[in-house]
Formats: structure tokens, C-alpha cells, sequence
């Protein structure tokens, strides 16, 4: 790779969005500003899941940011679409679940299954569904213009993308039963606090930030990186034995790669590695 950006047409039809890689850092950008980056209505599911899935096959990305042009990083659901019952929410309640089940609910099992580290760089109002995705997200980084909110009791719904699943997991229940039972909305600041974004910065140094902290991740040895994001995943899920027993066939894996022998090496000669990937 040159050191230029370069925008991927390996990827099949992404409509609403733009991807580019540099130095393993891929950068989704979702391009529907005209309705805030909204998740339904538009083709923003189909062009995250897609490169997602890429990304798991290729080796040229080790991250994954995901960002918002425009206004917000996005509204979640079309609110229009949910007056009109249109689109997803078109049809009767078995229409409508197998709906949510075929469209909005492959982001979080495709995101669930990314096999590399993903940063959202939350640049504007994360709503609804739109502050689901930014947590399903390994690491979230704001604008101090970001603006976050549980809002669907607001519209008399619930967090039909798996949102309850995700939000306890990292602000506790208490605070995410406070925060979907009152659907109120919050700024950076205090999202800082409860923990949910790791930094917030000025709007013109978002991309920014997010690029150098995807670049410092992406500069490590890729098969362990991926292996290191499996582990956490793992994690969430097992019980002490079963990922113990896991985690000494994930290292038993990184001692035989060549990147650790690289690793090793170069930390006694006291000279920066160079990694293969392999």
C-alpha cells in the first residue's frame, strides 16, 4: 500500500456510505445526512454489515472506524417511516418482527462477530438505534457536539436492535434502566463520565483522534490483535474454566506466529518490529 487514502470498490454495493483504508485503519462513513444518518429507509444497515464482513476476510484492515457525515452520527429509526408504517415497520406485527430480524438486528450479530477492533467516532447527536450501534462498538470517541439518548419509550417503543442488551453491559443497569425508562437525552460530558464515550474532543479533532488511536492498534501484530478481540469477546461470555482453556490455545497460537518471534526480537535489539502478519 502507498501512503495515500484509497477509497474501496472492493466492497459490493455500498450505496449510502463511503470506505477508505490507509495503513489498516478502514474508515466508514455513513452519507445520508439528509435524514441525520438514519438506520432505516436507508441502505446504512445493509453498507455496515457488508463491510464489516469484509473487513473479517481481509487482511489489509486491522480497524474499523465508523463515523457520521454531516450533523449527527445518526437518529436511529425514521421516525416518518414509523407514522407512515412504511418500510421496516410496514405490515402486521409478524411482518414487522421478521423485518427487524432480517434488516436492523444484522448490525449488532455482525458487529458481534467482527473479528477486528471497531471505533465509532461519535460526531453529532447518537439517538435511538444510533446510540445502540455507537455501543455495540469496542471504543467510542465524541465530538463535544455529540448529544446521546435511549429515546425509544419516547416514541413508545422499545430498543428493537438488541439496544437493552448492549447498554447495561457497560453503564450498569441502574443507570441504563434510568436512562431508557426516562428516553431523556445527554450531552458528551456526562456520557464521559458514566464511561460510555473514552474521550471527548473538539469537533475538528474527532477524525483525528479516532485515526491515531486506530493507527496506534492497527501498528500491532494483526493475528493477535484479532486473536485479543476474540479473547474479550470470549470474555463476556464464558465462564472462568472454559475461557482459560481458550486462552491457552489463543496463546499457544501467538507463540508459533512469526509476528512474536519479530516482537521478541525487537524489544531485546531495542529497534521497532516490522510485522508480516503472520
Amino acid at each position: 500500500m502507498n501512503g495515500e487514502a484509497l477509497t474501496i470498490a472492493a466492497v459490493p454495493l455500498l450505496q449510502d456510505s463511503s470506505l477508505e483504508l490507509h495503513g489498516g485503519v478502514a474508515v466508514l462513513t455513513f452519507q445520508r445526512d439528509d435524514v441525520r444518518n438514519a438506520l432505516t429507509g436507508t441502505a446504512l444497515v445493509d453498507d455496515l454489515v457488508r463491510t464489516v464482513q469484509w473487513a473479517n476476510t481481509s487482511t489489509e484492515v486491522s480497524v474499523l472506524v465508523i463515523t457520521g457525515a454531516g450533523a449527527a452520527f445518526s437518529s436511529g429509526g425514521n421516525v416518518k417511516e414509523m407514522q407512515e408504517k412504511s418500510g421496516i415497520f410496514a405490515g402486521g406485527p409478524i411482518d414487522v418482527q421478521n423485518q427487524y430480524r432480517r434488516g436492523i438486528q444484522q448490525v449488532p450479530l455482525a458487529l458481534h462477530k467482527a473479528e477486528i477492533p471497531v471505533i465509532a467516532a461519535v460526531n453529532g447527536p447518537a439517538m435511538g438505534a444510533g446510540l445502540d450501534l455507537a455501543c455495540m462498538c469496542d471504543i467510542r470517541i465524541a465530538s463535544d457536539k455529540a448529544l446521546i439518548g435511549g429515546t425509544f419509550i419516547n416514541l413508545g417503543i422499545i430498543p428493537g436492535d438488541g439496544g437493552a442488551w448492549f447498554l447495561p453491559r457497560l453503564v450498569g443497569y441502574q443507570r441504563a434502566a434510568e436512562m431508557l425508562f426516562t428516553g431523556r437525552i445527554m450531552k458528551a460530558a456526562e456520557a464521559l463520565q458514566l464511561g460510555l464515550f473514552l474521550e471527548v474532543v473538539e469537533p475538528e479533532e474527532l477524525l483525528p483522534r479516532a485515526r491515531e488511536l486506530a493507527g496506534q492498534i492497527a501498528a500491532k501484530p494483526p493475528q493477535a490483535l484479532r486473536l485479543m478481540k476474540r479473547l474479550l469477546k470470549l470474555a463476556q461470555r464464558n465462564d472462568l474454566p472454559d475461557f482459560l482453556d481458550a486462552t491457552a490455545c489463543f496463546q499457544a497460537m501467538a507463540h508459533h506466529s512469526d509476528d512474536h518471534l519479530e516482537a521478541v526480537t525487537a524489544f531485546l535489539e531495542k529497534r521497532a518490529p516490522r510485522y508480516s502478519g503472520r
